[in-house]
């Protein structure tokens, strides 16, 4: 069974959920083919859900119209087995309207979305008003907002934001919070009696978040490492912390490699290494050539990546907690 889905005063996830990468052809466009095989490997290694067209995805980059077949064909292969996010931020209200309505009528689970980034909201109150424009589109869908300031250059008080959110958002679920201050995190855990839903989306900082009170985590290496992060919160569950810590060290190890070249191309070519190529990226994104792939195996034969990864996948990959 994958991991639960609990329900109190709003959605509440436990366990992670894969924030999944574009499937693109030799061409560029869409291979939606490549989906049903993801789906059903994300399944097998234990994850909650998947999370789609969110910066992984290049969802910023791809048309509207690709963006809906994605969801679609995503809600389809998973059938209901585990949840799928559908990240509908958009530059244009009125686009990511058109995102929010159709992910509803097509079976999501919930959506999210991201504040735009080229004409910033100019504050707290302005962002709610945003987001409850686009979150009003899919009345019957929890909605998360997606806080990612490193990229959206948008630093806002994400607590002031659900206390304002909460009056005029009523399907406000919570935060998919990409951020690394984790005080910032906790307050907003423990807020209102922890109605929200507040969902971790660091990978490296995914132990610390857990001794904070984290439940549930959305995350990019966990479309290829998740065994590895189950591992992780299971130890801590059982107060096993040293042994999490060991594993989560594993985990940084391996992010390393997304430093050393730009993280997204670098990620994809970690998922053909491991024998599941999902294309190349959409420009200005650039797939890695040749000899980085092959710096890039060098270093993850040298931290160990697929044999750590490997013993993680032996053992039990539902989350229990």
């Amino acid at each position: 069974m994958p991991a639960r889905l609990a329900k109190n005063k709003s959605m509440k996830i436990t366990g992670i959920i894969a924030a999944t990468f574009s499937t693109l052809d030799e061409k560029g466009n869409l291979n939606l083919n490549l989906i049903e095989p993801i789906v059903e490997k994300l399944i097998a290694d234990g994850v909650a859900g998947v999370f789609v067209c969110g910066t992984n995805g290049e969802g910023l980059s791809l048309t509207t119209t690709e963006r809906m077949a994605i969801a679609e064909t995503y809600i389809k292969a998973v059938r209901k087995r585990i949840k799928v996010f559908v990240h509908v931020g958009h530059s244009s209200i009125a686009e990511a309207q058109k995102l929010a309505a159709h992910a509803e009528q097509t079976g999501a689970d919930a959506i999210s979305a991201v504040a735009a980034f080229y004409f910033k909201p100019s504050d707290v109150n302005n962002l709610v008003d945003c987001m409850s424009q686009i979150a009003g589109a899919a009345p019957s869908l929890p909605f998360y907002y997606y806080h990612m300031p490193a990229i959206t250059g948008l630093n806002i008080d994400v607590l002031e934001f659900l206390k304002y959110g909460e009056q005029k958002i009523p399907n406000l679920a919570g935060i998919k919070y990409t951020a690394n201050t984790l005080h910032e995190y906790q307050r907003c855990l423990h807020y209102a009696g922890e109605r929200f839903d507040i969902l971790f989306g660091y990978d490296e900082l995914l132990l610390p978040a857990l001794s904070v009170g984290a439940r549930g985590a959305v995350g990019s290496t966990y479309s290829f490492a998740a065994p590895m992060y189950i591992k992780i919160m299971n130890l801590f569950r059982e107060g096993k912390i040293k042994e999490a810590e060991f594993w989560q060290y594993r985990c940084v190890e391996m992010i390393g490699a997304l430093g050393k070249f730009s993280p997204i191309p670098t990620q994809k070519a970690i998922l053909k290494l491991a024998g599941l190529n999902l294309g190349g990226c959409r420009l200005p994104l650039r797939s890695l050539n040749e000899h980085q792939t092959q710096e890039l195996e060098q270093y993850l034969n040298q931290v160990n990546f697929f044999a750590n990864l490997e013993e993680a996948a032996t053992e039990q990959v539902v989350y229990n907690g």
